[in-house]
């Protein structure tokens, strides 16, 4: 299987499967010398985990990074960085009944096709629990880029969302509830929302947004390695991703050049940002913002119908622990690529500028 790295000189390849002993990851490309808040590397990963809260997967994992290299007494050596968090809650007979047959809209179908072999339990390799790595790479990129700011948060569940711009809400607030979302009434709405989506054995998508504040002018590649490009890149390697869009997104195809032209500044900042602060494939030091979009989770738990490894029509019912609605949890993840693809390219910037 190829296609386990990311990034050209910050780089992270990740190893492992959902029901293993254990997933990891190698970090090559780190700078000497950053000193590493390794408490803030392992709140990341509690924002991410199972099991955090009423509307997630319950299932339990301390998901403790422990680090094997790269960093002494606290500060990176510039080797690369290697950790592992090791599973403990695996259930793997909750998959036994789809050791033979394919779950609608999962990677099921597609892993045996393409390699003749799968892991069915959890999904393996295709499972959202790799993302683990991604927020352990991603806090360490974060602390590699100091002062830039990347916050994301939950802007939409299913047919409900914020309608307000990011620049009129308080992000700060989104970790004050289970859903991540800043705007407390939504929050709340979206909350009961998921759970009777949830007992209905049933799943429903959702939105997270992402602002990243505080880029300096010039990160990003032309021709084709355009800032956007990569970011679009990063969000849809992640689980259940089906959509991005920056800046103005898809209503500024709906709009004159006349509305849509951000207008200079004397100082070079604009005073408009449907370019979402990358022009050209290269950031003008306005904030980045973008969308993310998620769909339902594809095991349900009820029953349904599918095909087996010899075709024929069987009936299925899913078990186990699954989240009715990833976005709460994706959040983190969301964060951590972005904060992957900016690292990357602050150190390309250093090379070639």
């Amino acid at each position: 299987m190829a296609g386990n790295s990311f990034g050209k000189l910050f780089n992270l390849t990740t190893y492992g499967e959902s029901h293993g002993p254990a997933l990891g990851g190698v970090i090559d490309g780190c700078p000497a010398g950053i000193e590493l808040n390794l408490e803030a590397i392992q709140n990341e990963l509690d924002r991410r985990k199972p099991g955090q809260s009423a509307i997630v997967t319950q299932r339990k994992e301390p998901d403790t990074v422990k680090f094997h290299s790269g960093i002494f007494e606290g500060v990176t050596t510039g080797t690369p960085i290697g950790f592992v968090i090791e599973n403990t809650n695996q259930k793997s007979h909750d998959y036994s009944h789809i050791k033979d047959s394919y779950r609608p809209s999962h990677a099921d179908y597609t892993y045996d096709k393409k390699y003749g072999v799968r892991d069915y339990r959890g999904g393996g390799r295709s499972s959202a629990r790799e993302t683990a790595c991604r927020v352990v790479a991603g806090a360490i990129a974060k602390q590699v880029l100091k002062d830039i700011e990347i916050t994301a948060y939950v802007s939409g569940v299913g047919t409900m969302k914020l309608d307000k711009p990011y620049t009129e809400l308080d992000l700060k607030i989104a970790e004050s509830n289970m859903v991540r979302c800043p705007d407390e009434a939504m929050a709340s709405k979206m909350e009961t929302y998921i759970k009777e989506v949830r007992s209905k054995g049933d799943t429903v998508g959702g939105i997270v947004s992402c602002v990243i504040k505080n880029v300096p002018v010039g990160l990003g590649e032309p021709v084709f390695d355009k800032l956007h490009a990569e970011l679009g890149k990063a969000m849809l390697s992640i689980n259940a991703v089906k959509g991005f869009e920056y800046g103005s997104g898809f209503h500024g195809s709906t709009m004159y050049g006349s509305e849509h032209n951000d207008a200079f500044n004397t100082d070079g900042s604009t005073k408009t940002n449907y370019s979402g602060g990358v022009q050209g494939g290269i950031s003008n030091g306005m904030d980045i913002y973008f969308n993310v979009a998620f769909k339902p989770v594809a095991t349900l738990i009820q029953e349904y119908e599918t095909i087996d490894k010899e075709g024929k029509v069987v009936q299925m019912h899913g078990k186990g622990r699954h989240d009715p609605c990833v976005v709460p949890r994706a959040v983190p993840i969301v964060e951590a690529m972005a904060a992957l693809v900016l690292a990357d390219f602050y150190l390309i910037n250093k090379i070639y500028s």
